[in-house]
């Protein structure tokens, strides 16, 4: 029995960062969506939840920190984990990560493959495995460093 493929929503306003994140996902094997600000990844998150987050920061309507925000305060969302991609030097607040289910900032420029490894990293293995839990991806990171 195969199972069914993890999804990614990909969030920046910058068309070239979701083709280039979503092309790489999508070769991993990965499900991808995609979408160019806060309000529209909030509305595409309800009607297929993700996997997984991945969002820039500072974007029009509704920002990558109160997207994050509400994907916790939405019950099919709720335990969702993200990814915050940033302008190089613009940190998060403990209060922040607090708040939200955010379980890593990186910095742009990134590497693809870069955030690819994180991605296997948070959700525990392949495009395909079995979810593990946030706890087990910090202990496996922790043993790697």
């Amino acid at each position: 029995m195969s199972e069914t493929p993890r999804r990614i929503l990909v969030v920046d306003d910058e068309s070239h960062i979701t083709g280039v994140l979503a092309h790489k996902l999508r070769n991993a094997g990965f499900e991808v969506d995609t979408a160019a600000d806060g309000e529209e990844a909030l509305a595409v998150a309800r009607e297929h939840p993700p996997s997984l987050v991945i969002t820039d920061l500072q974007m029009p309507y509704l920002t990558g920190l109160e997207l994050c925000e509400r994907l916790k305060s939405g019950s099919a969302t709720a335990g969702v984990p993200a990814i915050m991609l940033t302008a190089r030097g613009h940190a998060l607040s403990e209060n922040d990560l607090a708040r939200t289910n955010i379980r890593l900032v990186l910095s742009k420029p990134f590497s693809p493959r870069q955030v690819l490894e994180h991605v296997n990293g948070i959700l525990g293995g392949s495009a395909s495995a079995a979810p593990g839990s946030v706890e087990q991806s910090r202990q496996r990171r922790a043993e790697a460093a």
